[in-house]
């Protein structure tokens, strides 16, 4: 009958045994149902991967590129990349005008779309929305007025909106939210142009009818004006037919002019006003769950919107003149964010936001929202890029350093082990099975992160692995040290664990903290591989860790509880006489002073 002295460590170890069994069944259903694999994943320098080379794309071929320009792009892309994950991608510059950008292992087609088409991320009002389809003269409802601006159509109901940041005092005039939401949180389309009428109208205060043969002659006194609006753009936008493959290629993203676009899902077009704002404007974007008026999370899912000094003040003039247009127009409410010539979403704006933090709201999911909060965040750039060359590229490393690597790792553990042995007898095994579960949970936990976060291990990282072995090892010789003074002070061996345990955990959590500190600082501040050094330092720390609370203590306290251990036997490595202690307990609580010899020996 197992003794009841022993059932909290042996309930520790369950609870160990039970979180192990979770990640590998985790990471085998993953292996078979998903796509995660059973090995982590190796970076640039072990496995080779595909490297891209951007060409910057600007409106004058003629025009000097700046080394501050070049340089953001460099770092902004970087960003993205690293956005998807550990993967440790390296961006750089080439000749002083292109970016060359290496990626490891083959990444999937939305990781290569997302990088190789990067662009500068503006800010267009909204002055004609419409279905994605081709119109002509025959499905249009409105008619030119003789002054040549067509006449009002039926205003849109409201997609994602535009509304003050929760958190924030609320601005000079503000309305209520409007009750309709989008159909979707990237194409943010009025319901009347979704409907199954395969030629609906076009659903603005400006619908270009084809026939049109008045030219807008003012000259726009605003973004939101009408007047931008010409005949060749009217007949861009009517001719526009969104669902075919580059549809938009041949347009051309003048800041300074209107731009007719689709969205993202090629299910609506526009026509915007030139630039007002750009993604440099921008200060960060974050997703998540609105706040309700006690602070705590409802079911609404938002983007968050903060801007700069110039930002906000450029947004605080954009909304009170789109605000104002609210009651009147609903269309020409509307604020496009153009990623890549294209509307990743138009919220409509419904108050004036003057402090620079807006918030938008819609039939967002998570997801989505997300999606939407790292493109606004990491779109600043600079200038657009074109994809000049795509290769695979061989490892500059490859599988000799890596097993090189390995192999010094593997060394550095015999010598552990065989030190423990020495040093601790019988009592070193357990240092050993502590190392074998720290090697297995962290093979495991890499694995899992390559498949979740795209982690990816390169020499660098398998040095922070290497280095975890010390870690660990520290760990076990500061319990075993405070549990071998405890014995020579004369405590019985079960006393001794406890009372070990309650000072050595103090200094592993120490030591330990520190690891962590300096691992968290590493990975924020350095670049490159050591970031893969500070990563797997920090992952194999928090294993020590748990490896010490979870198995080591819980392990030496059920040895305490046995003959072999508890009674301090020559080869366990807690023999009193050994270790030369004070008294020695020789059962029920009885202690006996050690005999000496006549060399003073015990």
């Amino acid at each position: 009958m197992a003794n009841p002295r022993t059932r909290e460590p042996r309930r520790t170890l369950w609870t160990l045994l039970l979180l192990t069994v979770m990640l590998f069944g985790g990471l085998g259903a993953a292996h078979k149902w998903g796509t995660a694999g059973l090995t982590p994943k190796l970076g640039l320098d072990l496995e080779g991967g595909t490297q891209m080379v951007l060409e910057p794309v600007l409106a004058d071929p003629n025009a000097a590129i700046s080394a501050g320009q070049l340089d953001k792009a460099r770092d902004i892309i970087a960003q993205r990349v690293d956005s998807n994950g550990v993967a440790e991608a390296e961006v750089t510059t080439q000749s002083g005008r292109n970016i060359v950008i290496s990626i490891p292992g083959q990444p999937d087609a939305a990781t290569l779309d997302q990088i190789r088409k990067p662009s500068q991320l503006r800010f267009r009002a909204v002055l004609v929305a419409g279905p994605g389809s081709p119109q002509t003269a025959a499905t249009e409802t409105t008619n030119p007025t003789s002054t040549g601006s067509p006449s009002s159509a039926a205003p849109a109901t409201s997609g994602p909106i535009f509304t003050m940041d929760p958190a924030t005092p609320a601005p000079a005039v503000t309305v209520p939210p409007a009750s309709a939401p989008a159909t979707s949180a990237n194409a943010p389309i009025p319901p009347a142009l979704t409907a199954a009428d395969p030629t609906p109208p076009v659903t603005s205060s400006t619908s270009p009818a084809t026939g049109s043969t008045a030219p807008a002659t003012a000259t726009p006194k605003d973004a939101s004006d009408l007047a931008w609006i010409t005949p060749e753009i009217e007949k861009e936008f009517v001719a526009l037919d969104c669902s075919k493959d580059g549809a938009i290629n041949d347009f051309v993203d003048d800041p300074a002019k209107p731009l007719v676009t689709c969205s993202t899902e090629r299910d609506a077009k526009y026509i915007l006003g030139p630039v007002e704002l750009d993604g440099t404007d921008i200060a960060d974007a974050t997703s998540g769950y609105q706040p309700g008026p006690n602070g705590q999370p409802t079911s609404t899912v938002e983007v968050t919107l903060k801007f700069n000094g110039d930002g906000a003040k450029k947004f605080a003039t954009v909304t009170t003149r789109l605000f104002a247009l609210k009651a009147t127009d609903e269309t020409r409410n509307r604020f496009a964010v153009v990623l890549d010539k294209q509307v990743i979403t138009a919220p409509s704006t419904n108050a004036v936001i003057a402090n620079g933090q807006a918030s938008i709201t819609g039939s967002f999911t998570i997801d989505s929202a997300r999606a939407l909060a790292q493109q606004l965040k990491f779109g600043a750039l600079p200038m657009s890029f074109t994809l000049q060359t795509q290769d695979d590229i061989s490892p500059t490393l490859g599988s000799e350093q890596l097993a090189l690597g390995l192999l010094a790792g593997l060394i550095g553990l015999i010598l552990v082990v065989v030190y423990s042995l020495i040093q601790y007898r019988l009592l070193g095994l357990v240092t050993v099975a502590s190392l074998i579960v720290a090697a297995a949970l962290t093979y495991g936990v890499l694995t899992l992160l390559g498949w979740t976060h795209n982690v990816r291990l390169t020499m660098a990282g398998v040095t922070g692995v290497i280095v975890a072995i010390g870690v660990t090892a520290d760990s076990f010789i500061v319990y075993f040290e405070r549990i071998r003074d405890e014995v020579r002070e004369g405590r019985p061996l079960v006393a001794a664990v406890e009372a070990g345990w309650g000072r050595a955990k103090r200094t592993i959590l120490a030591a330990d903290a520190v690891n962590l500190i300096a691992a968290v600082v590493l990975y924020l501040l350095a670049a490159s591989n050591v970031r893969g050094f500070a990563f797997t330092l920090g992952v194999t720390t928090l294993i020590d860790l748990a490896v010490v609370f979870l198995f080591t203590h819980p392990v030496v306290g059920i040895l305490a509880h046995t003959k072999f251990f508890g009674g301090g036997h020559p080869w366990s490595g807690l023999d009193p006489n050994r270790l030369g202690a004070t008294t020695r307990y020789v059962g029920r609580g009885k202690f006996a002073t050690p005999a000496l010899s006549t060399e003073g020996k015990a």
